[in-house]
């Protein structure tokens, strides 16, 4: 009887789920033979009923279903309904492309300025973020090893990490680039500086939160202080490590695009976005918001993969199976 009842549960969820997207659709379809300042008042009231209906149809068909998807698959359904009732608000309200484009706009421009987005895409992500991102994460670990191995160094030179994290990328970014110049290395700089403070500070306490009760037994067995460090102290850092990576990795995109809006030599997401803005193309704007999402989504899911990959024994994880 249980089974029965989830299942008529979850037929009525997708049965509202489809209901509401054809709800969205059909409002976007009212809607979409007239420009966007001359929509007749009687089709629009019929569009933004048909949105409130429909919206109100998926989210009750998907808060049904939910639990019996996987991944991302609820996620870009939520998505995907969202979009298609921006598009038909949008349209029906008339709002300029110069305030807020349309998602088929920001779709057109992604195809129309492909190439252009790629070349941005590979200096902002490639050249800065990957290499900054690593140069940083690569410092981090050392100054981290340093310091557990000489306490005066943890107590001198650790707090200054915790005070210069805490200094905002706006106003950081500014000096940096005046300093190094206007190419992608300065930008490289800037994440590798934002990356660099997580690393330490998140370091070093998974080093100083290894099994006391460990470290001794080793110590009983008389092994190496390396191969201690190596069995005890390294497994018990893994997971501050890759929490600090994955805060990183979307900070090295932040920092890369925010460095780019004060001085560049003429490519990069975040100078696209800045020339854009000035010249009203909020379609163009938009479309690369998208790349810089995508690459910032696709970059910490590679982290969390190899956090999977290595931390795999970790408590937390075999309580999450």
């Amino acid at each position: 009887m249980t089974l029965t009842r989830g299942g008529s549960r979850t037929a009525l969820g997708w049965a509202l789920l489809a209901l509401g997207a054809l709800l969205l659709l059909a409002a976007v379809w009212v809607v979409w033979p007239y420009p966007l300042d001359s929509v007749p008042p009687g089709r629009k009231a019929l569009s933004i009923a048909l949105t409130v209906l429909g919206a109100l149809g998926g989210v009750a068909g998907l808060g049904a279903v939910a639990a019996r998807l996987s991944g991302l698959l609820p996620a870009l359904i939520a998505a995907l309904l969202v979009l298609i009732g921006v598009e038909a608000l949008l349209r029906a309200f008339g709002v300029p492309p110069g305030l807020i484009p349309t998602p088929t706009r920001v779709v057109q421009a992604l195809w129309s300025a492909r190439a252009v987005l790629l070349q941005d895409a590979r200096v902002t992500f490639v050249q800065e973020t990957l290499t900054g991102y690593a140069a940083g994460a690569a410092l981090g670990i050392l100054v981290a090893l340093a310091a557990v191995r000489f306490p005066f160094l943890e107590r001198g030179a650790l707090p200054y990490a915790g005070l210069f994290s805490s200094i905002p990328i706006v106003a950081l970014a500014p000096v940096v680039v005046k300093a190094f110049g206007l190419e992608w290395t300065s930008k490289a700089i800037i994440v590798a500086i934002t990356v660099f403070f997580p690393v330490v500070v998140n370091v070093v306490r998974g080093l100083q939160s290894a099994n006391p009760l460990l470290l001794d037994l080793m110590r009983t067995y008389a092994a190496p202080p390396a191969q201690a460090f190596a069995l005890v102290r390294v497994p018990s850092a893994l997971p501050f490590l890759f929490n600090a990576l994955k805060v990183a990795s979307t900070l090295a995109m932040i920092g890369a695009i925010v460095g780019e809006f004060f001085g560049t030599t003429g490519r990069g997401l975040g100078f696209r976005i800045q020339i854009e803005a000035g010249r009203f193309n909020l379609d163009i704007v938009w479309a690369a918001i998208v790349v810089a999402s995508v690459l910032g989504i696709a970059f910490y899911a590679v982290i969390q993969w190899l956090e999977h990959r290595f931390t795999g024994w970790h408590a937390s994880r075999r309580l999450n199976r």
